[in-house]
């Protein structure tokens, strides 16, 4: 037979939730966080959810092809499921070029298309809202269009949570992340330092822009691939699903922190 204690101790240490050092570690990054920067197509939606990525580059390289350009890519570029690449590509031959910017307007038009079949990351709405309300600013740094962050964010409802900060693709392709330009150029708009603020990005040139601008980073993966991307070049802290963000974020509005 156990005593009253005994029992009183059991029941305690069968109660109390079980914090982990992952859960602490997410805690703490959130906490020092007073501005956050968003990357867009994967944290906050699937933009080509509805309107396949694929497509659309395959498309930027037959366009190329009836210009007489076929011979401009490699095999490997004009495979590459990514229309980044297709435009990366071009640029580095021909930098600032009406080429590039015919190239780069066309890819808006088709990422303004995609807006429509944009799928909502999970929790992301409510996520950002509940940031915002609990006092963090809030920031989008993309490699996609401005344009298009803007048409979705209007959509969503979202556009408050962000204006005027979003900060997007232009015809400098250079500067495109992992270049850290769209960080640096968020905060000093904000006035903030890098220490104070927090990376959400789903890509290895997220991580290395966010490295480059020595912005704290969090990883959303939202499947294995993702997940051993962001491993594979030294991101630590990785979450597949922005519950449990949300979960300390909400816990930020007693304590002060935010």
């Amino acid at each position: 037979m156990t005593s009253d204690t005994t029992q009183t101790e059991l029941a305690s240490a069968v109660t109390e939730p079980v914090i982990d050092s992952a859960t602490e570690d997410l805690r703490e990054l959130i906490a020092r966080a007073r501005v956050v920067l968003w990357d867009f197509d994967g944290p906050i939606c699937r933009l080509f959810a509805g309107h396949s990525a694929e497509q659309v580059a395959i498309e930027l390289v037959v366009w190329l092809e009836r210009q007489g350009l076929h011979g401009l890519l490699t095999a490997a570029e004009r495979e590459s499921p990514d229309p980044h690449v297709v435009l990366r590509a071009v640029n580095l031959r021909h930098p600032g070029s009406d080429l590039v910017e015919e190239l780069e307007e066309r890819l808006t038009q088709e990422e303004l298309r995609a807006v429509p079949g944009a799928m909502p990351t999970a929790y992301a709405d409510v996520l950002i809202q509940t940031w915002q309300a609990v006092g963090a600013r809030l920031a989008i740094t993309t490699n996609n269009s401005a344009r298009t962050v803007r048409s979705y964010l209007q959509e969503r409802e979202l556009t408050r949570c962000f204006s005027p900060h979003v900060y997007g693709r232009t015809q400098n392709l250079h500067l495109l992340k992992p270049d850290p330009y769209c960080l640096n150029l968020a905060l000093e708009r904000m006035g903030a330092a890098p220490s104070t603020a927090l990376m959400i990005g789903d890509s290895p040139a997220d991580y290395r822009a966010a490295c480059r601008a020595g912005v704290p980073f969090l990883g959303y993966a939202r499947n294995e691939r993702k997940e051993k991307e962001l491993r594979a070049v030294g991101a630590q802290l990785i979450v597949d699903s922005f519950e449990p963000v949300l979960g300390v974020v909400r816990g930020l509005s007693g304590t002060g922190q935010a």
